[in-house]
């Protein structure tokens, strides 16, 4: 049975399986083979898997991001961050790394980010001389700090799957999204000496205080989003909630940006992304109920006890196992399907469980801009055509970058504890 729950699913990918069709499937086999329990199981589990409170904030970040970037919201945020680094080397690629770190505490979805950013900042990197390999593989990758920076739907998951607090998983990502984004800027401003670009904008004051002034509402999305959150005053689904209502009056009442049908739009496309991810998340809970009935979850915790191994070799194991697997499944899919099996590890080796949630995050985040088969890489070329070849030449300086960040969270927990020990 162990070598059908493995070696099934990774052929049905093989062939061309979509992820919720090969779970189900696999699990099916199972079921029918192995157990000697009613199909009803499986509708059961599948509404199960659904029926958590957390997961209602998913269709909201989804649709307050994708409003606020259809409504004005990120045009003023672009603006607001290319006039404060306007006086750096470089300050096109930087404006667009701080503009993504930016969007990624409106909005939950790293494809949503990635889109969001590229279609922005894209078309001015190469206008000002940069490669299309280093711009797109800089859109590709920097899109992947949705997962990171909160409001996080990858965080959300793992948390609903592992039983763990959101809020604190939240908190705990902040480090580590910002050291990634920070290995990025270095990246940055090295690349723009290497190859002798010299476009340099000039710090304005009059500029930072007109676009702060422009931007005030777009600024107050990521205010009410934190500030509701870390104050208390709503859980992270009632601050997507209240980011979804704030999306409409800003970008209909104040900016005037949008229309009604517009926002109708907007809601459908957050209903059929939501469904994309909920049809994942439901079959990849089904799985996942397979394997801790299985055993399988208590004898990789066996194993991995019986290794008598430190625990950074453990630690290392498992991140080379999540980086793998992060090439091949999308997020939601793999922290369904991995987090019953590597939660209980962590628990095991005395490995604080939030601190093990970031870990987990992060590996899978890297999966998204890692070729050969990340989402972000995909929204990358749809939107600009580059050639696979070339973005990903471009994207191997970033993905290292983003290994040697992994593995500072990884034996470092303060890098992800401390702010989370600061707000909560």
């Amino acid at each position: 049975m162990y070598w059908v729950m493995g070696i099934l699913p990774f052929f049905l990918l093989l062939i061309g399986f979509p992820i919720f069709l090969l779970l189900l499937a696999t699990s099916l086999v199972i079921l029918v083979f192995f157990f000697n329990v009613p199909l009803t199981v499986i509708p059961q589990n599948i509404f199960n898997s659904l029926d958590k409170y957390p997961l209602l904030a998913v269709p909201f970040f989804v649709f307050a991001g994708d409003l606020m970037s259809r409504g004005g919201i990120t045009v003023r945020l672009l603006r607001w961050v290319a006039s404060l680094v306007g006086g750096f080397r470089a300050h096109i690629p930087l404006t667009s790394l701080g503009f993504a770190a930016l969007f990624g505490a409106i909005s939950g979805v790293t494809t949503a980010g990635t889109a969001a950013v590229g279609t922005l900042t894209y078309p001015r990197m190469r206008e000002a001389g940069y490669s299309e390999k280093f711009a797109s593989a800089l859109i590709t990758a920097e899109g992947a700090l949705d997962n990171l920076i909160p409001p996080s739907i990858a965080m959300i998951i793992y948390g609903i799957a592992s039983d763990t607090s959101v809020i604190q998983l939240f908190a705990a990502g902040i480090g580590p999204g910002l050291l990634l984004a920070g290995l990025f800027g270095i990246y940055i401003y090295w690349y723009s000496i290497r190859h002798g670009i010299t476009e340099t904008g000039r710090f304005s004051l009059a500029e930072f205080l007109r676009a702060s002034r422009d931007g005030v509402w777009a600024l107050g999305a990521i205010v009410i989003i934190f500030g509701g959150i870390y104050s208390g005053a709503f859980s992270p689904t009632e601050a997507a909630g209240v980011a979804s209502v704030y999306a409409i009056f800003v970008s209909y009442f104040v900016y005037r940006e949008t229309t009604v049908r517009e926002i109708f739009e907007t809601g459908a496309r957050a209903m059929y992304l939501t469904g994309l991810i909920f049809i994942i998340v439901s079959v990849a809970g089904l799985y996942a109920w397979l394997l801790t009935i299985s055993g399988i979850a208590q004898d990789t915790v066996n194993l991995i006890t019986h290794l008598h191994s430190e625990r950074w070799v453990v630690l290392l194991i498992i991140n080379c196992f999540l980086l793998f697997v992060g090439c091949f499944l999308d997020p939601a899919s793999a922290l369904i399907m991995l987090t019953p099996l590597l939660a209980p590890v962590a628990v095991t080796l005395g490995i604080d469980p939030i601190h093990f949630g970031v870990i987990v995050v992060m590996n899978l985040t890297i999966g998204t801009f890692h070729p050969p088969f990340g989402l972000n890489i995909f929204v990358t070329q749809a939107l600009f055509k580059t050639p696979s070849a070339t973005l990903y030449a471009g994207l191997v300086p970033l993905v290292a970058l983003a290994v040697i960040a992994l593995l500072l969270v990884t034996y470092i927990p303060a890098i992800s504890l401390a702010i989370m020990n600061l707000l909560i």
